[in-house]
């Protein structure tokens, strides 16, 4: 037995594969190309001081955390001691010609872990290729009345 269909052939279907490839394409590449390390996603404990610090605008930032891994710049650059100094030149040269030849101030944010010898190096690095230096610290936060009682 034998049926007939009265349906026709529709050549009028669309194949979504390809338009699925090129979305995961693209996924994939903003993915890649995104800023993916955020500065709060570094576990940095920086120092306390009994002083509390105006904000300042970040201008250039380096970054040590505690396994002596330097991070140069906004986009966190990974560098290490004998190429510090040339990414910190790049990187104050770039941001004079996007300022309109006014110097940066290099923010230096060191892990309090990080051995001393090994500190001194880095700012002797940053200090050679920036007269404006600032340092992070954490200020100590006064107790409360309560919690003073």
């Amino acid at each position: 037995m034998q049926f007939k269909t009265r349906l026709k052939t529709s050549v009028s279907l669309i194949d979504l594969t390809p338009l699925v490839d090129v979305i995961f394409l693209l996924l994939i590449f903003f993915i890649i190309t995104s800023d993916i390390l955020p500065l709060k996603s570094l576990n940095i404990e920086n120092p306390t001081l009994e002083k509390s610090s105006t904000a300042l605008t970040t201008q250039l930032l380096v970054v040590m955390d505690a396994q002596n891994v330097i991070y140069v710049g906004s986009k966190k650059t990974i560098v290490d001691l004998a190429s510090l100094k040339s990414a910190v030149f790049q990187e104050i040269a770039l941001l004079k010609q996007q300022q309109g030849g006014v110097n940066p101030t290099v923010v230096v944010s060191v892990d309090r872990r990080v051995e001393y010898g090994v500190f001194l190096q880095l700012f002797s690095i940053i200090q050679e290729c920036c007269p404006r230096v600032r340092l992070v610290y954490k200020p100590i936060e006064p107790l409360d009345d309560f919690e003073a009682a």
